[in-house]
């Protein structure tokens, strides 16, 4: 017989899949039930005890002399001043920081330029640096000893222990969340839509504002909300510059402590209770836009 006949009458064998192809094609959801079932026993254990309870806690002594002590809490000056105090701040460092991320985005995504590199790990400084040492630095620049304080003393002009530090301390802090949330978005959409605006006689303005900014509309506001919730919760930046001035200084996190210190839990706990349904706010607000972004992305058809 033949050799061309013996392979001929050879029936065909498929090809056996490698170790490397099974793996593959191995759903990872398909996981033994025990595995799974610890898996979810210990992320919701996890969450329950660092997320939920102290939610939890944070309430019930908010509420626990009664929602008449809670207002009461609430309706003091000191507490308005705290309050009036956090949201000025907030509003300087929100409407800051979406013009400089607005921007430093801009330019990273859409151009090449000396120095790009250089600009990318200044605006991701303040995610290594302390807000401890922020605040500090502040103090060497603006403090009487520092190095612009005899000018301010001599002009009359008070940056420490008064808005304008705690002001810069937070746009500091804060700064990098607007312009991160639009890099990434931006750079993905490329620059196809702004060059075919330029070349149809558009200027710089008129692509931004009618090209660019309607394609981002959601990673800005993804930022912004996330720059709102740290400037609000912001406390070490601010604890060094404001000088914990009753009345005047303090903004939300500060007074929580004074008074927690203090011994007066309900209006501690009071005051926390906004930051808490801040944070709910803002973790509803994130799921939303995080589910709206992806309208932001160029699709493939």
């Amino acid at each position: 017989m033949s050799i061309e006949m013996t392979l001929q009458r050879a029936p065909d064998r498929p090809a056996q899949p490698s170790d490397v192809e099974i793996a593959a094609r191995r759903d990872p959801r398909a996981e033994p039930t025990v595995v799974r079932i610890a898996l979810i026993t210990l992320a919701i254990g996890f969450l329950s005890v660092f997320v939920v309870l102290p939610l939890v806690v944070v309430f019930v002594e908010a509420f626990g002399k009664g929602i008449s002590a809670y207002l009461s809490a609430l309706a003091d000056p000191e507490a308005w001043s705290a309050i009036r105090l956090t949201l000025g701040v907030a509003a300087v460092s929100v409407g800051t920081n979406l013009v400089f991320g607005l921007a430093a985005a801009w330019a990273i995504a859409k151009f090449d330029f000396p120095g790009k590199t250089v600009l990318i790990t200044l605006i991701d400084l303040p995610f290594s640096v302390s807000p401890v040492i922020s605040g500090l630095v502040f103090v060497l620049l603006f403090g009487a000893q520092g190095f612009f304080g005899p000018w301010l003393q001599s002009h009359g002009l008070q940056i420490l222990f008064a808005f304008p530090g705690i002001a810069l301390a937070t746009v500091f802090v804060t700064f990098p969340f607007v312009a991160r949330a639009l890099i990434p978005l931006m750079q993905e959409q490329g620059t196809q839509e702004e060059e075919a605006a330029i070349s149809l006689g558009a200027s710089g303005l008129q692509t931004f504002f009618r090209v660019t900014l309607p394609n981002i509309k959601w990673g800005v506001l993804y930022g912004v909300l996330l720059c709102n919730a740290r400037a609000m919760g912001e406390f070490g930046a601010v604890s060094v510059v404001s000088g914990h001035i009753r009345g005047e200084t303090n903004t939300m996190p500060l007074l929580v402590e004074i008074l927690y210190n203090e011994y007066q839990m309900v209006a501690s706990f009071a005051i926390a209770s906004l930051l808490a349904m801040l944070a709910l706010i803002t973790l509803v607000a994130k799921t939303i836009l995080e589910r709206n972004i992806d309208e932001d992305l160029p699709h493939d058809h």
